[in-house]
């Protein structure tokens, strides 16, 4: 009998393993994109952000229109009472005029104010003055992740994403931000190089020396996304939104992207950047071409580039879930 009852329970474990695995994220929605809907769907994840709380997000390339605006955050950035943090760029923008630059910190400085973010709120370069290394799960190429110095400062993180394409990633969006944003000019060098250049040489810069291969760079950001996330949930936590706005094929680290030829579609958000990142390219890849919404060039970029491919890893490596349940707050 003893035996049985042992064996139910064994089963009973499995079985229940089995349904946990198989269980989905939640992913919020809103179709409305302003200032007071960014404040709704983060207090709908349920999650307080405590402590210094650092809100992730590009501040953007000199001459790029394409950024969220500070006047889009603000709201939420008042209501956690929080501090924007960038990293500084591991390349010049190519613009030929380096005020547009943000590949040093005098130049970062001018395109944040420039670009309105310190009328609103404190912002932090974090590899301003300092890098340091974070513990790195997956070891496949990077042995660890080089962030910006002062990453040791915050309690709590908002990763704030404005998810569009991107020239080398595909895309960007969470996991993304997660890892190039966070990471010092060193470190955005390490994870493109997919562990072979851990210190910035300006000279190699899109050699195939920097560059690595392309699935162990997509690779890389996941588990420099990874660290991110583990290095937070040991403090107080980190949440993730993401803004579906101003959609070109190309990143806001670039200084003249392509035209935008995608409508805006919304905003989400979750506890899970994989499940994001996913619920994301899903929208994109439903959206209908029309006259004025057409996601053919975008789709083409994810492809090329093998974009997708960062979400597969990430969600083999244990940091979420590809299965999500999208909520709609609008409803």
């Amino acid at each position: 009998m003893r035996k049985v009852s042992f064996i139910l329970a064994a089963a009973l474990l499995m079985v229940s393993a089995a349904v946990m695995a198989q269980q989905a994220s939640k992913v919020y929605l809103t179709r409305e994109i302003s200032p007071e809907s960014l404040v709704k769907i983060y207090k709908a994840l349920g999650v307080e952000a405590k402590g210094r709380v650092a809100v992730k997000m590009s501040t953007g390339e000199g001459s790029n229109p394409n950024y969220l605006k500070p006047e889009l955050v603000k709201n939420l950035i008042w209501e956690v009472d929080g501090t924007v943090v960038e990293c500084n760029t591991a390349y010049s923008s190519g613009a030929g005029n380096e005020q547009d630059d943000r590949n040093s910190s005098a130049n970062h400085w001018k395109v944040i104010e420039r670009h309105g973010f310190t009328k609103y709120f404190p912002v932090d370069i974090m590899d301003e003055y300092d890098e340091i290394r974070i513990p790195v799960k997956d070891q496949t190429h990077i042995k660890y992740d080089i962030v910006g110095g002062h990453m040791a400062n915050y309690d709590f993180m908002i990763a704030l994403n404005h998810f569009k394409g991107h020239p080398m990633g595909g895309y960007g969006g969470a996991l993304k931000n997660l890892s190039i944003g966070c990471a010092s000019q060193n470190g955005k060098a390490y994870i493109h190089s997919a562990g072979k250049m851990e210190k910035l040489d300006m000279g190699k810069l899109w050699t195939p020396e920097f560059i690595g291969n392309q699935d162990g760079f997509l690779e890389s950001m996941a588990a420099a996304a990874q660290a991110v996330v583990n290095y937070f949930n040991k403090k107080q936590g980190i949440i993730y939104i993401s803004v579906m706005n101003n959609m070109s094929i190309d990143c806001d680290c670039v200084d003249h992207p392509e035209p935008v030829k995608l409508e805006d579609y919304g905003i989400l958000a979750s506890t899970d950047p994989v499940a994001l990142d996913q619920a994301c390219i899903d929208i994109i890849n439903q959206q209908k071409v029309t006259a004025k919404n057409d996601p053919t060039d975008l789709l083409k970029r994810i492809d090329k580039q093998h974009g997708t491919h960062t979400i597969d890893h990430a969600a083999q490596i244990g940091l979420g879930s590809k299965k999500y349940e999208l909520v709609n707050l609008d409803l």
